[in-house]
């Protein structure tokens, strides 16, 4: 017999398996409850595959942790009311950052996902990533000083960045934010002294945001485009966010709708972002002689209305629908999508006066078939869809720590 196979049959081996099963099966149960909200234990088993002696004790030990909570009963056939399982608001806290290139958004959510408290820095002008560092350092700590009871349950800082984040083997994540004509920025992890950070980049955190509780939810193939700014993609293949090699798949905002096109903000022409980032679409406006205050959500609001009784407005909003219809449907012609969601504030901006139109383009855009396999939607959470999707990623280290490491007890 082999060292390997008189290995596979010790003790220690076999206590080992049994342990990370246990785990296994305690992440599975954890991730479950906080999807869903609210369940039951016999919901619980057959949905995750536990047999009911394994849910509870599944469930008891999540509840002895402070996890989860019972929060009610439902009425049974007959017999004892049933419990209602849910997560344990104040268990756990979590900070999710949506970076942009003018400033940050900070917030803080409990264990439910229920945002509870937020900070913002910047916002007018254009900012360095010295800048944006000097934000988010000033933001926890403002969320800090107002938060100090939650503080010593809050899992970590999640960052929804603007371009491709990559992870080294030593665990440091570089920014790559060619768009924004920054150098390659190693991402600070001093932002609290006590929590760590995560990071991603937006439009994954977006799609994440999605999968677990928005238009995403229970679609095993879809696609989460976001629409600002800048221009993202994530793409959901059998249930899970994709990243490709090195964490950039995704980078459809760099994709050329038009060969030798529009000059974009990252050097290259006929990008899509050129044509449909905010400040191509107001541009494009300008160019027609169009007037407006800002350049964010207000005056994007203020062309689409203007394209309800004005040609020129009404012009340049057509041309934004037939570049995303043309953009998108690629996308379905590769990915073969049962839902395509639209987020970011101008994609949701676009979705509220022009939603048919958007899913015309599309469909006149992707062969035939394709464009009868998907449906097309509105992103669910708005504005905040990046710093929630962020702040699930220091809630699925919750969910994959062993219960020896919980909050370092």
């Amino acid at each position: 017999m082999s060292a390997q196979a008189r290995g596979a049959g010790s003790p220690a081996r076999a206590s080992a398996t049994v342990t990370t099963l246990r785990q296994q099966n305690r992440a599975a149960a954890l991730r479950f409850v906080l999807q869903q909200g609210e369940t039951t234990r016999a919901d619980l088993a057959r949905r995750c595959g536990f047999s009911a002696a394994s849910a509870a004790n599944i469930t008891s030990e999540l509840i002895d942790d402070g996890l989860l909570a019972e929060v009610g009963s439902v009425s049974s056939r007959g017999g004892r009311p049933i419990s209602l399982i849910a997560p344990r608001a104040e268990g756990a806290y979590a900070i999710g950052v949506d970076v942009g290139e003018r400033g940050v958004a900070v917030e803080l959510f409990d264990l439910s996902l229920t945002m509870v408290d937020r900070e913002f820095r910047g916002g007018r002008h254009d900012e360095t990533p010295d800048g944006i560092h000097r934000d988010l350092v000033e933001a926890v700590a403002a969320l800090r000083a107002r938060n100090q009871e939650r503080w010593p349950r809050v899992l970590g800082i999640g960052l929804g960045l603007p371009g491709v984040v990559e992870t080294g083997p030593d665990g440091a994540q570089v920014l790559y934010a060619q768009s924004l004509g920054w150098e390659p920025w190693p991402l600070p992890r001093d932002l609290d002294a006590d929590l760590p950070v995560f990071a991603e980049n937006g439009a994954k955190t977006q799609a994440r945001a999605e999968l677990w509780y928005g238009a995403a939810r229970g679609i095993d193939h879809a696609v989460v485009a976001l629409l600002g700014r800048g221009v993202g993609l994530g793409v959901i293949t059998d249930g899970s966010l994709a990243h490709g090699a090195f964490s950039s798949a995704g980078e459809w905002g760099h994709t050329k709708i038009n060969v030798g096109g529009a000059r974009c903000r990252c050097g290259q022409n006929g990008c899509v972002e050129a044509y449909l980032g905010a400040d191509a679409i107001l541009h494009a406006w300008q160019a027609r002689g169009g007037s407006f205050d800002g350049s964010g959500w207000q005056a994007v609001g203020a062309l689409l209305t203007a394209a309800d009784g004005d040609a020129d407005a009404r012009a340049v909003v057509d041309d934004v629908v037939e570049a995303l219809g043309a953009a998108l449907g690629s996308v379905v012609n590769l990915t073969n999508p049962e839902r395509v969601v639209v987020g970011g504030w101008v994609g949701m901006r676009l979705m509220e006066h022009r939603s048919a139109q958007i899913a015309d383009a599309v469909r006149r855009n992707c062969l035939h078939r394709l464009g009868m396999q998907f449906e097309l939607v509105p992103a669910t959470f708005g504005g905040d869809t990046v710093a929630l999707g962020s702040a699930l990623m220091p809630i699925t280290a919750l969910i994959d720590t062993p219960r020896s490491e919980l909050f370092a007890v």
